[in-house]
């Protein structure tokens, strides 16, 4: 079977680029799929992750300095389809648009065609070829898409053929939310694969935690819980691992709380495993997470994981108490709680830990592109009657309408004039000296 995969761009850094990379090996690995994936963008001349040599790769428009594609018409006005609510807008110009079209109506071959993004998502409806399968991917949380963008995708998903979320929380959200007649809804994890080198042994002293250094993945929580863990534990130390906006003001925070040299901004390490190996603690203090990745990373080295219990990934991935600890989000006296009973208890330390190698097998490759194979066949066979759905759903949508207009049009309804409304309450009323 062909599978492509649309993808932002394949040769930057970022959770969806690797989670992408990683299915879509795994499906020519257990699936025997023949897998291309076509960037959006290209802005390097090699991918920064290894792409399984299986694989083709596509990319659209060259966005690399003095390339050919800027001296494009289209490469310098804004896009027309992609959607202005989405958070890469600016990213996307009139030449992307006419580039994803031209691909996905004249060029692909595909069985499947996978969108990795909501505006991508978009593209896949609007211009995905009918012969294939259209599934669109949630790397995001429902919630975490403005209004307008929301709306905007309700319009549109119903054209594709699924939606895939990361966590069951968030299928159950799209599907209470957003009407889809005739579009599966479900959920599938993301494949992360058995860690390449030996797992932690749990008895360095060290607390580990990576991501984006983001607002919402709360590191200045996670320092101020840690400040309090310092002051009891002098010879355990805290290594965050990444880059992002907030960096300054972390190493502010870090000299604020008095934590130099103690707790170190490490900047960003790919692979993050052979780091998470060296740990003995993994925490995350985030505010939300749409799956969870570095918790599923951190286990698969056998290291226990304190995180907040986020909406919506972590309590789909961490069982408290047996493989890590969930503490109230937001809460960092429960978060310092949680890494000192770690620490000083190596005997839980050390049954967690083993827990948590166990339980990440449920990420394991083959059972995961499993599901996506019985998706697939799954798709095939109803695809007539989810067309069926599809049609009932419009007509019903139109009779709606149609009826509304009705209302509105009749003389004293909500779109009569005045005068009509006035002498539809004139007639309606009785009259002086009626009997």
């Amino acid at each position: 079977m062909k599978i492509v995969f649309l993808l932002h761009n394949a040769y930057a850094v970022g959770g969806t680029v690797r989670t992408t990379l990683n299915l879509a090996a795994a499906l020519v690995e257990h699936g025997g799929h023949d897998v291309e994936i076509v960037s959006m963008s290209r802005h390097r001349e090699k991918p920064r992750f290894a792409v399984d040599p299986r694989i083709t790769l596509v990319p659209l428009v060259d966005t690399r300095a003095g390339g050919a594609d800027a001296r494009e018409p289209g490469y310098g006005q804004p896009s027309r389809d992609f959607p202005a609510a989405e958070k890469r807008y600016k990213q996307y110009t009139l030449l992307h648009d006419q580039r994803v079209r031209a691909y996905l109506e004249d060029r692909c071959a595909a069985d499947v065609v996978v969108g990795t993004r909501p505006g991508i998502n978009v593209y896949l409806a609007l211009w995905g070829p009918r012969q294939a399968l259209r599934i669109g991917q949630e790397h995001l949380r429902h919630d975490a898409h403005n209004k307008k963008l929301r709306a905007t995708l309700a319009r549109h998903y119903r054209q594709l053929d699924a939606l895939v979320t990361m966590t069951e929380a968030d299928a159950d959200v799209y599907r209470s939310r957003m009407a889809l007649p005739g579009v599966r809804v479900l959920a599938v994890p993301n494949i992360v694969p058995p860690a390449a080198g030996p797992p932690s042994d749990g008895t360095t002293k060290i607390i580990a935690a990576a991501g984006r250094l983001a607002p919402g993945k709360r590191y200045d929580l996670l320092l101020e819980a840690f400040a309090a863990v310092a002051a009891k534990e002098p010879e355990w130390e805290l290594r965050i691992y990444g880059g992002g906006p907030q960096e300054p003001h972390l190493r502010a925070l870090v000299g604020g709380l008095g934590l130099t040299g103690r707790a170190r901004l490490m900047g960003t390490v790919s692979p993050i495993e052979p780091e998470f190996a060296k740990a003995s603690v993994v925490v995350s203090a985030s505010d939300a997470e749409s799956f969870g990745m570095t918790l599923v990373e951190a286990m698969r080295c056998g290291v226990p994981v304190v995180s907040t219990d986020a909406p919506l990934g972590p309590a789909e991935i961490v069982t408290d108490g047996v493989d890590g600890w969930l503490v109230p989000v937001g809460d960092a006296r429960a978060l310092a709680e949680a890494m000192a009973e770690l620490i000083e208890d190596p005997v839980t330390r050390k049954g967690m830990a083993a827990a948590a190698l166990a339980s990440a097998r449920r990420f394991d490759p083959a059972p995961i592109v499993a599901r996506y194979d019985s998706l697939f066949t799954e798709l095939r066979a109803s695809r007539r009657r989810r067309a069926w759905q599809r049609f009932r759903a419009r007509t019903a949508n139109w009779a709606r309408r149609k009826a509304r207009s009705v209302r509105r049009a009749r003389p004293g309804g909500p779109g009569g004039t005045p005068h009509d409304r006035r002498r539809s309450r004139t007639h309606g009323a009785a009259q002086p000296g009626s009997s």
